[in-house]
């Protein structure tokens, strides 16, 4: 890899219009996502998009599974479910026409995805963490992110979670061990390359 690319990329997770609509802070969460991908996008860096999608009728998804299994008998009782319109990527953080949209099965943004085949691909090592929900997709992508050795910033405010409590605990408490966290200011008034 020459020096002029950046081994670092932003990731945006599960900022699909299903998943965040209905958060109290929809606005302030987007509006910082979007303002972490233009500064992103204005140094080069790369965004990578993931979103979690399954097939019709969700056959990816076993009776065991207490995450999605709910979501699955839900679908199952309603016709003419559109997965894909469901998991479209809100338009206030949407992807450019030629940035990747990582497609994934679970929690992580790695489990049934080819997150990391594309990271490798593109000399990626160290990840920026952003998306919904804290105690989801962050968590789950930042744990198998450290066990395959990423560099890994969590951006606090660019991430939320149904519960404030368990968002403040993550980011204050469990997030350090395995992850510089900072906020969008912090992030965007340093320089960037370094972390």
């Amino acid at each position: 890899m020459d020096s002029t690319t950046p081994d670092t990329a932003l990731l945006v997770m599960d900022m699909q219009s299903a998943v965040i609509r209905n958060l109290p802070d929809y606005n302030e969460i987007t509006g910082k996502v979007a303002k972490a991908i233009a500064f992103a996008r204005s140094n080069g860096l790369p965004v990578l998009f993931v979103a979690i999608n399954f097939r019709p009728g969700m056959p990816e998804v076993g009776k065991n599974n207490k995450v999605f299994s709910a979501s699955k008998q839900r679908s199952m009782s309603v016709k003419n479910v559109n997965m894909e319109e469901l998991m479209k990527i809100d338009t206030t953080v949407a992807p450019l026409s030629d940035e990747i949209v990582i497609i994934k099965k679970r929690l992580s943004a790695f489990t049934g995805s080819d997150l990391e085949v594309v990271l490798r691909a593109q000399g990626i090592q160290h990840i920026i963490l952003t998306g919904v929900a804290t105690s989801g997709v962050v968590l789950s992508t930042l744990r198998e992110a450290a066990d395959k050795d990423y560099r890994i910033t969590v951006l606090s405010d660019c991430c939320t979670d149904g519960d404030t409590e368990v968002h403040n605990v993550l980011i204050h408490k469990v997030f350090p061990g395995q992850a510089s966290v900072f906020s969008l200011e912090e992030w965007l008034g340093t320089d960037w390359h370094i972390r």
